[in-house]
Formats: structure tokens, sequence, C-alpha cells
């Protein structure tokens, strides 16, 4: 595949895993309703299934380095934490609040982008986007009967989840930067190896052990039920999908580009969730949902700023930054021109 074609793929390969995962979860955390522990499970499964694989001769995993460890803790902090926070959401909210909050996350991640990663700030058309994701999740939790019934307590996860993702997706693309691993099963082996210890701490915190064990000799009588292992064996397979994917991705595209595609690709989730659950907004609502994201798609990158003086500042404006988020990396000498910048 040529450059343009390999942006292209990953992109459709990390939305259809990220479409995907939270509608699986969503049904597993119906049988299963133990979130960190569901978690911990996906972890460990893509470590066993990636280090089964390289036995197998059939990939290559970077050896685990200390050197490499210390900077994936701050991300493992992030990661574990917006984990753990999106799965209590999907316990207390359906599925179209956990994605409003969600495509909330680029005004954060523009923000940070401009602070730390070398952007300039969003343009006044960037700024209308964001503030058309606003405005559409200000429109759907006033449809929303769970804001209605159970006041901010219903958004307390979802808030906690849209902070700590936009810090998860900025940190995320320094590491890609800095952190020089050879292989794409690094990141992947290192971000799940290292967050699973955290997510027992969370697990522990959460009182789930002695729930899951009152549930195993209460209401299950000693057996699991099927349905429940099915999906959480296609979650952790779907999982190790994302892991790949995601960081692929993150390796090719800005920080707030990859906010934006995770938004966008919540089109598949929104769709399979109103064919198979019971559990969704009303009209008004999904409305709004898609004026969210809408939003989103109204957002341009913002270019990266000039280091010298007398190197002209390129306009978000230009012609160059016309297209959707969609179109907002397709030229590869540009992609490559903004990584050698941040360095």
């Amino acid at each position: 595949m040529n450059p343009q074609q390999t942006i292209i793929a990953a992109i459709v390969a990390y939305s259809f895993c990220s479409g995907t995962l939270v509608l699986l979860n969503k049904l597993t955390l119906h049988f299963l309703p133990f979130p960190s522990l569901v978690v911990c499970f996906q972890l460990f499964a893509c470590v066993v299934i990636i280090y089964g694989a390289m036995l197998m001769k059939i990939i290559d995993v970077d050896p685990i380095q200390w050197k490499f460890v210390k900077p994936y803790l701050l991300y493992i902090l992030f990661f574990s934490s917006g984990i753990y926070c999106n799965m209590r959401s999907l316990n207390i909210s359906n599925v179209e609040t956990v994605i409003v909050f969600r495509s909330l996350t680029p005004i954060a991640v523009a923000i940070l982008d401009a602070l730390f990663l070398g952007r300039e700030w969003p343009s006044r058309r960037s700024w209308a986007g964001l503030s058309t994701l606003v405005a559409g999740a200000y429109g759907y939790a006033s449809f929303d009967e769970e804001f209605q019934t159970q006041g901010y307590q219903a958004y307390m996860w979802p808030t906690a989840y849209t902070c700590i993702i936009a810090l998860e997706m900025a940190y995320g693309k320094k590491i890609v930067k800095d952190v020089p691993l050879q292989t794409r099963s690094g990141p992947v082996v290192y971000t799940n190896l290292i967050g699973f210890v955290p997510m027992l701490l969370l697990a522990n915190i959460g009182n789930e052990y002695s729930k899951f064990w009152d549930f195993y000799w209460g209401e299950s009588n000693g057996k699991f039920p099927p349905l429940g292992i099915f999906l959480l064996i296609l979650g952790s397979l779907v999982g190790t999908g994302i892991g790949y994917s995601s960081w692929w991705c993150r390796g090719l595209v800005s920080a707030t580009s990859f906010t934006l595609i995770g938004v966008m690709n919540k089109f598949l989730t929104i769709i399979l969730n109103s064919l198979i659950w019971d559990q969704h907004a009303a009209p008004e609502g999904i409305f709004c949902l898609f004026v969210c994201i809408g939003g989103g798609m109204i957002y341009k990158q913002a270019p990266m700023r000039s280091k010298g003086d007398n190197v002209p500042t390129v306009s978000a404006d230009d012609d160059e930054f016309k297209a959707n988020i969609g179109a907002d990396v397709p030229s590869v000498p540009t992609i490559q021109g903004d990584e050698e910048k941040q360095n």
C-alpha cells in the first residue's frame, strides 16, 4: 500500500474496532456487571494473544525495557482511568450519553494541541464547529430522561471520561513521537501489560471481587451466562484489534484528528445500538447527537506553529485545510511535515 492507502486503512480499522467495542462492552456489562474485571480480562487476553502469536513466529514484539516503561506510566494512568470511567458510564448511562460526552473531547484536545503540541489555535470556522458540539450536547441533555431523573449524577462518570480521554489523546501522541519502539505490537503490549495492575486495583476499590463471587454462587448458580462469556471473548478480540489500530492510526495523524476520528466513527455504534438494543435515546436526542457529530465535521485541523521568525505561518483557512476530518490527513507530505516540526 502507498502511504495514503495506509492512512485510510488505519482510519477504517480503528473506526470499526472503536465503533463496535463500545456496544460490545455495553452488552457484556448487561450479563457480567463488573466493569473493571471485564477490562482486566480484555487486557490480559490481548497480551496472551500477542505473545502467543510471537511464540508461533507470526509477529515480532519489542522486549520490555524500563527506559520505555517510564514514559508509559503516566499514559497508563490516563488509559486505566479513562477505561474505568467509560465502563462506569456505560453501566449507568445509555450509549448515546457516552458518545455525546466523547464528542466534546476535541475541544479540550484542540486546546492541548495549541498549548503543548505546537499547533496554532483553531480558526473561526473551527471554533464554530466546537460551539456546535457544545450546542448539540446541551440539546441532548434537555431530552435525556436519565438527566431529568438522576440529575447531574447521571453525567458524573461521562464528564470524568471526557476530561481524562483528552489528556490521554494528547499525551499518547507525544509518546508515539518520543518512544522509539520498533514494532507495532510494542505500544499495545506496554499499554495492556502495565495497565493490568491498575485495573485490578480499581476492581478492588469498586468491591467487584465480592460482587463477582456473590453473582457466581447466587444469581448464576455456579455457572456464567453463555452469551455473556461469548460477548466477553468477542470483546477481547475486538479490544486487541483496537489496541493495534489505535496506535497505528495515532502515529499517522495529529492528536486532534485522531480524537475527531474517534468521534465520527460512533456513527456505526449508533446504527448498531438502534437495531439491537432498547436502551437508546429518544429521536430528539438522536438528532442532537448528530448535531454534535456535525460540529466535529465542521472543525478544521489547525496547522503547526512556525518556529522560525522568517517562516510564514500557514493559515487554517488555506486551501490545504479545506477538507473535512476524513480528508484532514490525506496529503502524506503535509503529515510528515507536521511530524518533523514537532520534533
